[in-house]
């Protein structure tokens, strides 16, 4: 056998900077990391010339300690340096790079510029929500570590068919008063409302930006009424989670509050979806700020013209330069991270056109960072859902690169199915596609049914009560004079503007409601909905209140009392989607022979829809996952302002049809469900039914 020859080891003696023992670092570890002894800090920039670590007391403006790196602690582009005998809960640290300034190019080092760590686990002054710390001129990070005790914790890993994603914004869902929590506002008030997600049947939640983000950057004042960056899409820091959302002051553990609450949620079969950004950060444009990657290596962070501006393919002033091989690398390590370290199910990735851009701004046939988060084994059970567009004008639903990994926010589900359901003409044939899986852009036998995520509202745009309360956006309080949010909501009033007495045009309103929850999760696809939708929660119009940190925005719990019977309705069809598997997936073939999803019309097996059809039917059938029975569903939708008669599809004698679902009336269920005479049911003007065979 091969001898290990001899070896002396040479222990590397201590350098000495700025009263502190420190020895070259881990060059492979980005970040601050807490290691036996002391801190290790790895960063890297390509054109930089030299670095400093500046150090501070907590809460204190000016560094205690200024630490450059010797040029020997540098390999490559990559700066390493261990510091002993550091107490973490003691200090904040920031860096200084020195280097290049020619704008022309984007190179802009800027050496008396305070740079927060790209990979900062943690970030201080935010922790107060609306009040950045008194002292501090910058964002400094704070070096974390991570004691929580995941126990034999297990990930749900609910198949993508079977999720029902509710969307909400952590701050909102519990701040207002009616919410009943001990600290509202906070990842510990949603973990109290645990109890009340499973009542009402969702099993996935999909939470708005909860990655670090400064809500007072941009405050303002406009009538009287503060306005923040509430929604949070503009990211600070990716590795950091917002502390201003924690009940407690966490200082140096990881995000526990958070881990807590994902585990509990995940105990009780919920999964946590991200939405994340990475298509732009809160640095702007070359009038924004200047605080972490314009100091790194601005032109390799970010698109940049020939002449070294700004590419804003986000609409947000800059553009996240994706498919450069380091902005891959650190998204890679991102996502990575929040799997690994906070056990996260999935990730909605916001105007994720941008991420299958070239650094130029072309897109690209086949991004290579998409391929890569594909292909991750890290991420082989993460869900990832694309926001399948952008605000250059790219529009991918139905042809993201997505090696049959990514999901798409489906936007033409929400805009083809609000048209037809408040009764346009033209657009049966686009509803009845978008209803059974959207077989026309996602080929079924490719990418299968789990492609489309179908939604009719989400956070921007209006809620489902608003739909069918407004028909212009009412946007005057953001103060840009109404020029913002969408214009073409596809939205109907019912014949007032806003908030009415008008019983006729309120039980209408209701019937609308109850059609767009029963043909949403009578859809093949994945299901999402916006929280408070289930209680007719209220924007008064506003359908881009991305600034209202006020009851525009939070969820007003008092509705829920106020509507209880549509809430109700969510319930029992939520629970409905859940007991009939044929809804969300083909099943084997029923006895009757019927195929796994069939179009229809007033009469059976005619689905020649016209350009004034009104009148749809969608059949789902197969035998239930036990094998033992059939299972057919019928969903019969008219949009029209008379009564439709619709023949329904010949069933044996000893069988029939049975109506379960009816938006005519107050509930909208059938507690003792009735059968049809003559395979014919008759549909009341603008309202849905469901029919099952017995």
């Amino acid at each position: 056998m091969e001898q290990i020859p001899n070896r002396k080891i040479h222990l590397v003696p201590f350098d000495h900077i700025a009263g502190f023992d420190v020895r070259p670092g881990f060059y492979e570890i980005n970040g601050a990391t807490a290691i036996p002894g002391g801190v290790n800090f790895t960063l890297h920039s390509n054109q930089a010339t030299s670095c400093e670590l500046l150090l501070f007391h907590r809460m204190e403006d000016e560094p205690f300690a200024i630490l450059p790196f010797p040029e020997h602690y540098r390999i490559g582009n990559v700066y390493s340096m261990i510091v002993f005998k550091l107490d973490i809960e003691q200090f904040e640290y920031a860096y200084r790079l020195d280097g290049p300034y020619e704008p022309e190019k984007g190179i802009i080092f800027d050496k008396s510029k305070y740079l927060l760590d790209p990979y900062a686990k943690a970030v201080t002054g935010q922790s107060v929500w609306g009040r950045r710390s008194e002292v501090g001129n910058c964002y400094k990070a704070r070096v974390v570590k991570d004691d929580f005790d995941w126990g034999d914790f297990k990930e749900p890993h609910i198949p993508m068919e079977d999720l029902i994603i509710y969307e909400l914004h952590v701050r909102g869902y519990t701040k207002a008063d009616g919410s009943i929590t001990t600290v509202p506002g906070t990842y510990a008030a949603l973990m109290e409302k645990i109890p009340y997600l499973k009542e009402l049947g969702v099993n996935a939640v999909e939470l708005m930006p909860i990655f670090e983000f400064d809500e007072v950057k941009d405050r303002r004042q406009y009538n009287g009424q503060e306005l923040l960056d509430y929604w949070g899409y503009n990211t600070v820091s990716f590795f950091a989670p917002n502390t201003s959302y924690s009940a407690g002051v966490e200082y140096n553990r990881e995000g526990n509050e958070l881990k807590e609450l994902i585990r509990s949620l995940n105990e009780n079969n919920i999964e946590v979806i991200l939405d994340v950004v990475f298509n732009h950060t809160a640095e702007g444009n070359e009038n924004g700020p200047f605080f972490s990657f314009k100091g790194f290596d601005n032109n390799i962070y970010y698109m940049l013209t020939p002449d070294g501006k700004y590419y804003n393919y986000s609409g947000c002033g800059n553009t996240l330069n994706c498919n450069h091989p380091i902005v891959q690398h650190m998204i890679l390590e991102c996502l990575r991270y929040w799997v690994t370290s906070y056990r996260v199910d999935g990730f909605r990735f916001d105007l994720a056109s941008i991420l299958g851009r070239n650094e130029d701004g072309t897109p690209m046939s086949k991004p290579p960072l998409l391929q890569s988060l594909a292909f991750d084994p890290i991420l082989g059970k993460t869900k990832l859902i694309a926001e399948a567009w952008d605000a250059g004008g790219l529009y991918q639903v139905g042809s993201f690169p997505s090696w049959n990994r990514f999901a798409e926010w489906n936007g033409k589900y929400r805009d083809d199915l609000r048209s037809f359901l408040k009764g346009d003409v033209g657009f049966a044939e686009a509803a009845a596609n978008r209803i059974t899986g959207s077989q026309d852009i996602y080929n079924p036998e490719v990418r299968g049914y789990n492609a489309s995520v179908n939604f009719l509202t989400c956070h921007d745009g209006f809620t489902m009560y608003d739909l069918y309360s407004y028909n212009e956006k009412h946007n005057e309080a953001n103060g840009w004079n109404n020029t913002d949010g969408e214009s073409n909501n596809r939205s109907w009033n019912c014949g007032a503007e806003g908030e009415t007495d008008d019983p006729e045009v309120l039980t209408l309103r209701k019937r609308l409601i109850r059609n767009a929850c029963a043909v949403l999760l009578a859809s093949r696809g994945t299901p999402m909905f916006l929280a408070g939708d289930e209680f007719c929660n209220t924007q008064y119009g506003n359908n881009n209140p991305y600034c209202q940190d006020n009851m525009v925005s939070w969820l007003d719990w008092s509705r829920l009392e106020k509507f209880p019977d549509i809430y109700e309705f969510f319930r029992f069809m939520i629970a409905f989607r859940k007991e009939h598997a044929v809804i969300r997936k083909d099943m084997q073939m029923c006895s009757m022979r019927f195929p796994s999803m069939s179009l229809h019309g007033v009469q059976p097996w005619n689905s020649s829809y016209d350009w004034d059809t009104h009148v749809i039917g969608v059949m789902f059938a197969g035998r239930t996952p036990d094998g033992k029975k059939d299972d057919v569903v019928y969903l019969a939708i008219n949009t029209f302002w008379e009564n439709q008669t619709i023949q329904l599809p010949e069933i044996p004698v000893d069988r029939s049809w049975q109506v379960v679902v009816d938006t005519r009336y107050e509930t909208g269920m059938i507690e003792q469900p009735y059968p049809v005479w003559n395979n014919q049911t008759e549909l009341f003007p603008r309202s849905v039914q469901i029919l099952i065979v017995e």
